[in-house]
C-alpha cells in the first residue's frame, strides 16, 4: 500500500545544483514583460526598462523576466515576476490572452542566434504589460527608468540591453504600434 503524505509546497523550486544540472541538459521556459504606461486610448506613452548589475559586475538594462515553475500557469508566472521586479504596488494589467507578442530563444553561445544567455538554452514568451500603479524595483534591479517609446527604441538604449533584449524591446514597441 502506498503511503500518503503532504505534498511539498515548494516542489516547483530547484536547488542551485539541480538548476545548474538542468540548465546543462534542457531548454528552460521563461516569461518576459515590457512594462508600459498607456493613455486613455490605450496608446503607449512610456516604457519601463530595468537597470541592474549583471553577474560580471557591469551595469546593464533589461526587462522583467523569470522562469515558469513546474505547475505554474503562464499568467501566474508573468504576474509573479512583474510583482517581484516592480513591487507589489505596480498593478500590472495582464493581457486577456496568454499569446505573447514574440517568442525569443536564448542560446548559451554568442552568435548562434539574436538572443544570448551564457547560463543556458532558454525559450521565453514575451509580453507587453500595462502597469497602473507605483513601481519600486526589487530583487537585483537598481531602478526602473521610464522612457518615451522613441527613447526606449534608441541605439543608446539598445546598446545597454543585455543578451539581445534591445531587439526584443523594439519588437515589443512595434507590436503595439509605438514605433
Amino acid at each position: 500500500m502506498a503511503s500518503v503524505g503532504t505534498p511539498d509546497p515548494n516542489s516547483g523550486w530547484l536547488s542551485d545544483d539541480e538548476l545548474a544540472e538542468i540548465r546543462r541538459r534542457l531548454p528552460l521556459l521563461y516569461v518576459e514583460a515590457v512594462p508600459v504606461r498607456t493613455d486613455g486610448m490605450g496608446v503607449v506613452t512610456e516604457v519601463g526598462v530595468l537597470l541592474r548589475v549583471n553577474t560580471a559586475g557591469s551595469i546593464t538594462r533589461t526587462l522583467v523576466s523569470g522562469r515558469v515553475m513546474y505547475g505554474e500557469s503562464l499568467r501566474s508566472a508573468l504576474f509573479r515576476h512583474l510583482e517581484k521586479d516592480l513591487g507589489p504596488m505596480a498593478f500590472p494589467q495582464l493581457p486577456p490572452s496568454p499569446i505573447p507578442f514574440s517568442v525569443a530563444e536564448y542560446f548559451p553561445l554568442p552568435g548562434v542566434a539574436q538572443y544570448y544567455d551564457e547560463r543556458q538554452h532558454a525559450v521565453s514568451l514575451a509580453y507587453v504589460v500595462p502597469v497602473t500603479g507605483t513601481c519600486e524595483p526589487r530583487q537585483d534591479a537598481l531602478e526602473l527608468t521610464w522612457m518615451t517609446p522613441t527613447e526606449a527604441a534608441s541605439d543608446a538604449v539598445y546598446a545597454e540591453m543585455e543578451g539581445g533584449r534591445g531587439a526584443l524591446l523594439r519588437s515589443a514597441l512595434a507590436s503595439v504600434g509605438a514605433l
